[in-house]
């Protein structure tokens, strides 16, 4: 079973190919700046050198085209042809209250995603550009919809509402969704796992950092609580995001200022956060980097992020009622070690207790650590997030009939 995983963003698409009978990972790669000119494809086989090639790429049809020229390439490719191809795994963002799991791809599934692109405006056209595109490159094999917001559909309905008018919520879909759904999933089952635990039997808090970053209570493998909301920009500070703010203070900036909606949205999304406080649009291993070197602006927006990521990991901890772990995934890697350390200093009394030592010397890029101390009741765990393997997973299950 050959399954094909895209990831279709803004003007890019993330790829990787999965042999799944032996959990394999055959080739990885991105198609950047489609629609843009000067597009590229760049792509990696296990055991062969880095591949990289200029091709012009007016749309993601165009690109998928291109992504399995590249992958049938009869010197660099691992296929020998497009039909080993046994099934196509897409990312969507936002799956509205309809999808509470992975869905096999067909016409209704499509206009139903159409229907909530309000609700992640940035994210929902290249998410259908992309499976529209390969749909009509690969209409012979069965696609499927991977959605960021299913994992979270487990929250209880006191977690999901915010305290708005009923109508906001009926007629408008106002509610939380939560996002980074794959890369939740994926922190519970292996903290489960690290923990010698069915994960029906943990409870955990999992950390997914990026430019983006989000937490959530994990109780029994469901999610009951997760940070980000209605759209990605609540919950805890971010790369460029401003997390939860008061929420007087749109209206006063957008009369003091002159704002305009779509100029207040920019200025919460891509110039708040740590971007906000530094005056500096880094990517997050630049922004470590200046703030272990004593930069001050750096590392005060460090210590606004980590007392942030504490509060919500208390909060968390007092909503499941028992912690087992916390699981800190993605870009956790050089330079991570310092959020880690100050989040979770002072937290003896969850019983939380980490290992100075070995949280400095973690590398959670290409290995799972932890980085607690032996005598601490709550374990605490780096791992490399691996959201393409969740959608693969996903996928393998609908094909095998295990839903």
């Amino acid at each position: 079973m050959i399954i094909l995983i895209l990831n279709c963003r803004g003007f890019s698409i993330h790829f990787q190919l999965f042999d799944w009978s032996t959990r394999t990972v055959l080739a990885r790669g991105d198609v950047d700046r489609i629609e843009l000119g000067d597009s590229f494809i760049s792509m990696e086989v296990p055991g062969r050198d880095p591949y990289h090639l200029e091709s012009d790429c007016s749309s993601f049809g165009a690109a998928v085209a291109l992504i399995l020229a590249t992958l049938t390439h009869p010197l660099e490719g691992p296929l020998s042809r497009v039909e080993q191809i046994t099934a196509v795994g897409h990312r969507v963002v936002h799956g509205g209250e309809r999808f509470t799991s992975s869905v096999p791809i067909d016409g209704k599934v499509i206009e139903a995603v159409r229907s909530v692109e309000e609700l992640a405006p940035l994210h929902i056209p290249p998410n259908l550009a992309g499976i529209e595109g390969a749909m009509a490159t690969l209409p012979g094999i069965p696609h499927v919809a991977v959605f960021d917001t299913a994992f979270h559909q487990a929250m209880p309905l006191h977690a999901y509402l915010y305290p708005l008018p009923w109508e906001w919520y009926e007629q408008h879909g106002v509610r939380r969704y939560g996002f980074h759904g794959a890369s939740h999933c994926h922190a519970a089952r292996r903290g489960a796992a690290l923990l010698g635990r069915e994960p029906a039997l943990c409870n955990l808090v999992t950390i997914h950092i990026g430019n983006g970053i989000s937490l959530c209570a994990v109780e029994g493998g469901c999610s009951i609580d997760t940070s980000m909301g209605l759209t990605p920009l609540e919950g805890t500070m971010m790369g460029t995001r401003c997390g939860s703010i008061d929420p007087g203070i749109p209206p006063f900036m957008m009369q003091e200022e002159q704002l305009s909606p779509r100029d207040l949205d920019r200025i919460l999304n891509q110039r708040s956060g740590a971007a906000g406080i530094t005056g500096l649009k880094l990517d997050r291993s630049a922004f470590l980097a200046r703030a272990i070197a004593g930069d001050e602006r750096c590392l005060l927006a460090l210590e606004m992020e980590a007392y942030r990521l504490r509060k919500h990991i208390g909060g968390y901890a007092a909503a499941l009622g028992r912690l087992d772990a916390v699981v800190f995934s993605a870009a956790s890697g050089e330079g991570e070690w310092l959020v880690r350390e100050k989040a979770l200093a002072d937290m003896a009394c969850f019983g939380i207790g980490l290992d100075r030592e070995r949280n400095r010397t973690a590398r959670s890029v290409d290995r799972e650590e932890r980085v607690s101390a032996d005598d601490s009741p709550v374990a605490v765990y780096v791992i490399p997030t691996d959201e393409e393997m969740v959608y693969a997973e996903e996928v393998a299950a609908l094909l095998n009939g295990q839903g």
